[in-house]
């Protein structure tokens, strides 16, 4: 993983020049996130994104969370049939109804843990002990160990579309590990 320069800043090389990418490493990808309802979203949006490329489903995230009321999981959970039809006709987002389906279940598992008295950031940062792992800075693994694992936990609780390297991406989008370049200006400001 090389760092681009363009003049301002060392950035991770897959940031590249689209305005919208260099904004979400900028600002978003990496940092730590325990909101449960964002942890969530961003989850559900990692499994859209398979066999996509991210930046599909980051043009599309503005439609997503109109589909999807927000993506808020006790809304979500409620979809019947009636709304994966409206969301198969929806051109904004990606209208697979496997993932479809896939997040309102998933909205449904969230929902189940929460009435347990069980935080879905509590759950995914149990896994760290709450610590933000570090990457080498030098090269991404399409998986870990731990990945593996975290992926195993999330398909026994029901959740789909969370193999092995979709739960890594997600891991990295949501700060549970720092992958920043050795040389990206924001690999020491994420501690």
């Amino acid at each position: 993983m090389k760092s681009q320069d363009h003049g301002e800043l060392a950035r991770c090389a897959w940031a590249g020049d689209d305005p919208l990418m260099r904004a979400y490493h900028d600002e978003e990808w990496g940092v730590p996130q325990h909101d449960p309802r964002m942890l969530w979203e961003m989850l559900m949006l990692e499994g859209f994104q398979a066999g996509l490329a991210w930046i599909t489903v980051l043009r599309k995230r503005d439609a997503f969370r109109a589909a999807f009321a927000g993506f808020e999981p006790q809304v979500v959970a409620r979809f019947g049939e009636r709304d994966v039809e409206r969301l198969m006709g929806d051109a904004g987002i990606v209208r697979a109804r496997a993932k479809i389906e896939a997040t309102i279940r998933g909205a449904q598992i969230y929902r189940d843990m929460e009435e347990r008295g069980e935080s879905f950031a509590g759950f995914c940062w149990s896994f760290t002990e709450g610590k933000v792992l570090r990457g080498n800075g030098r090269t991404i693994p399409a998986s870990t160990p731990l990945s593996e694992r975290i992926s195993k936990e999330l398909k026994a609780r029901g959740f789909k579309f969370v193999g092995p390297t979709i739960v890594y991406a997600w891991m990295q989008a949501v700060g549970i590990v720092n992958d920043h370049a050795r040389h990206c200006f924001r690999r020491h400001a994420m501690g």
